[in-house]
């Protein structure tokens, strides 16, 4: 910082319990000794600026020319850091925008305003108004000529030079984590920009954006276990969605033709670093296309969202670079399980036997009643699907695991389906929508079957989802992409949490 570069650094945070407690009982009696004053939470200030957006305004604006014509200002945030010298003081204030730095002395405003923000804490907020002026090393700083104490920080900021490193506690305690890590802060505001661009995208492309329900009497659309609650009123049990799928392309039957929702799921599910029980997906549907205009489509996403959200489309990621626009490689499952196990042969491929011995030698569990096609989706994504670090589709998924996808024209025991993956991770699934509603009811009948024999995630009988494709659904085709793992690729964070502001955790000892 300008001119006080020789200053030492504020002290560090406490770093045991008994010294933390010591503090936060300190600061406790400044707030008492202000209630007794009747200056405790003010909220009449009005915030006119943004601090770094001052600095950015003026960081090449002559000193002389902010002398001869002052730029009054009022900023408000939160006390980050503060250098006293004597009869002046340097300080730095956070705002949602970024830092700027004040200057505060005996003369301006006061000798007694100046005492008493002497006793300020970092992590007060406080609003200033004054000038601009600019330091011997040219940094743009308010020349404070008000100044006031908005709302008292009772708990001590982490060490500065250090800030919130622990993981868990950066999840658990995010709000602390976005004062002190401005990589955080920048992160969630790439991820509202990708999201934004995603929307502006389709929205661009014709598409209408609605909403649909989150409480579901039956929950469809995936392979997945539900969150069960009861609705008192109506006395009915309900289900949070697993997807918006079915209510979706109920919309499609409703000449609705190119649709897309942005929104939350529930998966009552594991967690790791790619699964949080509750995310964000976009889906959208559009009539009369298939799954060859979807992966187009899908395509065009990725990178209209990297370049309008992060202003580039090619990427580090964990230390692969990767090109969003360059042409995605596309293979059938068993076209990729060869590419990286050319040892295994087609007539093990298609051989059910040799496949439970394969998976078996592997030490991979499968299900018992799979077929082959389940079988080999199972060697698939253990022993292939980290492997797809560059964009690669995935196609000619198994009818038995594709219970609303349409069957390829060429061979019915496969759907006109694919999944995106990149990073060793699946990224967007789509496919030709299934708008046969014999066929559909034929595969909600295997599915309901399958419940009945144990599999807690196969999908429920949806009667007036098959109600609804007896009017008629045009041909159309749908996709599915996973925000919060977009958002892990272009960010380069390894962790779902990373990315979700308030992820999923156990509660603190003591916690309700």
């Amino acid at each position: 910082m300008s001119d006080t570069s020789q200053q030492p650094s504020p002290p560090p945070a406490p770093q045991t319990a008994q010294d933390r407690e010591k503090l936060v009982a300190e600061r406790r009696a400044k707030l008492k000794a202000l209630r007794a004053k009747g200056f405790a939470y003010q909220n009449g200030f009005q915030r006119q600026h943004w601090g770094a957006d001052l600095v950015e305004a003026h960081e090449k604006t002559h000193r002389d020319s902010l002398d001869l014509n002052p730029v009054a200002v009022r900023v408000s945030g939160r006390l980050m850091l503060r250098r006293t010298m004597g009869k002046i003081t340097f300080a730095n204030i956070q705002d949602m925008s970024g830092q700027i730095q004040i200057f505060v002395a005996d003369n301006a405003p006061s000798k007694e305003v100046h005492e008493a923000f002497k006793h300020y804490d970092i992590g007060d907020i406080i609003g200033v108004s004054g000038v601009l002026f600019k330091t011997k090393t040219d940094e743009v700083t308010i020349r404070v000529r008000e100044l006031h104490l908005l709302a008292k920080s009772l708990r001590p900021l982490p060490e500065k030079f250090h800030g919130l490193t622990d993981h868990e506690m950066r999840y658990r305690q995010r709000y602390v984590d976005l004062i002190v890590n401005e990589e955080t802060r920048l992160l969630f505001v790439q991820r509202s920009r990708i999201i934004q661009a995603i929307r502006d995208f389709l929205l661009e492309k014709g598409y209408l954006e609605v909403e649909t329900p989150m409480m579901q009497p039956i929950p469809g659309g995936a392979a997945a276990r539900p969150f069960a609650t009861h609705h008192n009123a109506l006395d009915m049990d309900l289900y949070l969605r697993i997807a918006p799928e079915l209510y979706l392309k109920r919309l499609v039957v409703g000449g609705f033709e190119k649709v897309f929702e942005i929104n939350r799921n529930f998966r009552n599910e594991g967690i790791s670093t790619k699964h949080n029980p509750e995310f964000t997906m976009l889906e959208l549907y559009a009539a009369h296309t298939n799954y060859q205009y979807m992966m187009t489509f899908v395509r065009m996403i990725l990178a209209y969202a990297a370049k309008n959200g992060l202003g580039t489309a090619t990427i580090n990621y964990q230390g692969h670079v990767i090109d969003l626009t360059q042409p995605y490689e596309t293979l059938t499952i068993q076209q990729a399980i060869k590419k990286h196990h050319p040892e295994i042969t087609d007539a093990t491929l298609n051989d059910r036997d040799a496949l439970i011995a394969r998976l078996k030698a592997l030490d991979i569990a499968y299900r018992p009643a799979d077929g082959i096609g389940g079988l080999q989706l199972t060697l698939f994504e253990n022993t292939v699907e980290d492997k797809l670090i560059q964009p690669t589709f995935i196609l000619d998924y198994p009818t038995e695991v594709s219970p609303l996808a349409r069957r390829s024209d060429k061979n019915p025991e496969v759907t006109e389906r694919f999944e995106l993956y990149i990073a060793g991770r699946e990224i967007a699934n789509g496919f030709s929508e299934l708008n046969d509603p014999e066929d559909q009811a034929a595969r909600f009948r295997e599915q309901s079957s399958q419940r009945e024999a144990g599999d807690a995630e196969a999908m429920y009988y949806d009667a007036d989802y098959i109600r609804a494709l007896e009017y008629g659904m045009p041909p159309a085709s749908g996709a599915g992409i996973g925000i919060d793992r977009l958002v892990m690729l272009l960010t380069d964070s390894p962790s779902i949490r990373d990315v979700i502001l308030f992820p999923l955790l156990r509660p603190e000892s003591g916690e309700h």
